[in-house]
């Protein structure tokens, strides 16, 4: 019993929500007035992008208001940082809308389920520190793939284009989009140019502004006072209801749970590495900590309570984050305020929602891909070496016309197979001096006695070149020597490598000596068996010793 409570008293604290470790050092009325002032600037700027990302997702408005809504609660209430923003992203757009093309919105909610309850037990296990694994050129690969799919979502609304079915396949989408050119608004395409213009001139000049507010707001005022012929949320969607996101559950069978692992896959990984940049983010900004643990797990909740109550995937947010930071938020109780500043625009402002203009939110996720897309770093990494270079364009290929989920999983297990290549040409193996006095030269030999050093991790990588240079065709030596001492990983395939070697030298009649193994090498060969296979006499702590006892064998 005592055992149980020391436990979990030692667990607990690395489970606790960011907001409940602020709140414990005290939170004063000067502290909430800078909470209350950066959640209501959040708030503002969050409302056209959720509603954006999901209209360009292929679902419905309120959809990424109740994603907001749903997950941001859940993330600013129990995640592992103090400034997290969390909503729907750009990074979702194009695996949202697939699933949504293939199974409908239920297909999306089971994807969600199951993306909600990875997350939340890669937190529980502390998967986060494998996330950060994830190679640059994968990220960068499928990010500007991303972007590109984004735009090319938005070509129809921002053209104004009279498109009664738009492909989801990119080619298939840019082609149907040159044969509607002919049916292009110039009213549309004058508002989305307008609203694109806008926000480049608040940037330049008033960088601390949110431009997308004022170009939304400014291309909303425009269609509203004029009466302008162009396809608003309320023309399209019938408007957005004054209302809070109801309880839905979808019908589940394991046909479709099935259908769907790969595509939950592809948004838990896809959700955990965002929130995590965002949260290291946020840590560069102001200098404070989050908790991987918690956050991955808060949201795995988030994507759970965002699909039951008729939200998209959502994740932490890097852009509302930063603004979050800059507008002077201490703690999360900054994103429980965006919430409420988002359910009270919901509920009371909801009619002005009516006359915002398609043109001018294609205009607004234009630029957000074109931030997302980071062009620079892409061109950078194609000067990187010739593989890193070649895992960013398959990775940006395949996420551009085939896949993202193919995209994301081929990018790693490619990305994988790199790694253990370079591992594989770090470690070698060498023959050594049987010089007692000298390792390194090879000059002085002790007739009979061979002597070779392995160096790096011993593992699968590697296991048949060691097998390949154990192969004494001409010279047979009496006795061999294996050096361990540089080695501080050896796997199974590798043991059932060295085991082979050894098995096949005793029945040629020679003696296998090991020297210089690590404890934990050691420790290793003992629990597989293979110490008692060369024999604990053959297994000592130096060369020294082990070339005294190979040149007792060589004298019998």
């Amino acid at each position: 019993m005592v055992f149980k409570m020391i436990f979990f008293q030692s667990l607990y604290p690395n489970y606790l929500p960011a907001i409940v470790r602020v709140l414990r050092r005290g939170y004063t009325p000067l502290l909430f007035a800078r909470d209350l002032w950066s959640g209501i600037t959040v708030g503002i700027v969050a409302l056209p992008l959720a509603m954006a990302f999901a209209i360009a997702a292929g679902a419905s408005p309120e959809q990424g208001i109740f994603t907001a809504l749903v997950a941001g609660f859940i993330i600013s209430g129990l995640g592992g940082s103090r400034f997290q923003i969390g909503g729907p992203t750009g990074a979702f757009v194009v695996i949202v809308g697939s699933i949504i093309v293939r199974h409908g919105y239920d297909g999306l909610v089971v994807a969600m389920l199951l993306a909600g309850l990875l997350l939340f037990i890669m937190g529980l296990f502390n998967f986060g520190q494998f996330l950060k694994f994830i190679p640059y050129p994968v990220i960068t690969g499928f990010t500007t793939g991303i972007a590109l799919l984004i735009v090319a979502t938005q070509i129809k609304d921002f053209l104004g284009l009279n498109l009664a079915h738009e492909p989801s396949a990119f080619l298939d989408r840019l082609e149907a989009c040159f044969n509607a050119l002919p049916t292009a608004s110039s009213t549309a395409l004058t508002l989305s140019v307008g609203t694109l213009s806008v926000m480049l001139l608040i940037r330049h000049f008033a960088p601390k502004v949110p431009a997308h507010i004022v170009g939304i707001c400014f291309a909303t005022a425009i269609v509203w006072t004029m009466g302008l012929p162009v396809e608003t949320i309320g023309s399209h969607f019938g408007g957005i209801p004054a209302e809070l996101p109801h309880f839905h559950m979808p019908v589940l069978n394991i046909a479709l749970i099935r259908a769907e692992f790969p595509d939950a896959l592809t948004i838990a990984l896809l959700a955990g590495i965002e929130s995590l940049l965002s949260a290291v983010v946020a840590d560069g900004m102001t200098g404070s900590r989050h908790n991987s643990t918690v956050e991955l797990m808060a949201q795995g909740l988030a994507n759970i309570a965002s699909g039951l109550f008729g939200g998209i995937p959502a994740t932490g947010a890097i852009a509302r984050t930063a603004t979050n930071i800059r507008a002077g938020a201490y703690s999360p109780v900054s994103g429980l305020i965006h919430v409420a500043t988002l359910a009270t625009f919901l509920m009371i402002c909801s009619g002005l929602l009516y006359h915002i203009p398609l043109a001018s939110l294609a205009a607004v996720l234009i630029v957000v891909a074109w931030d997302m897309s980071e062009l620079h770093r892409f061109k950078r990494l194609l000067h990187a070496p010739k593989m890193d270079s070649a895992v960013l364009l398959l990775t940006f290929g395949l996420t551009v016309f085939v896949d993202l989920t193919v995209a994301v999983q081929v990018g790693v297990v490619l990305s994988a197979l790199l790694f253990m290549k370079r591992m594989s040409e770090v470690s070698g193996v060498c023959e050594l001096s049987t010089n007692i006095e000298g390792l390194a030269p090879k000059e002085k030999r002790t007739e009979n006695i061979m002597v070779y050093e392995i160096n790096g991790p011993f593992f699968f990588g590697m296991a048949q070149r060691f097998i390949d240079t154990m192969q004494f065709t001409r010279n047979t030596p009496k006795v061999l020597i294996i050096r361990l001492a540089h080695v501080y990983h050896i796997d199974a395939t590798a043991i059932e490598a060295l085991e082979g070697v050894v098995q096949k030298a005793h029945q040629s009649g020679i003696l296998v000596i090991l020297a210089e193994l690590s404890p934990g090498i050691r420790k290793i060969l003992r629990s597989m068996g293979t110490k008692s296979l060369v024999g604990q006499d053959n297994i000592l702590p130096d060369f020294q010793a082990a070339m005294v006892r190979a040149k007792e064998a060589v004298k019998k």
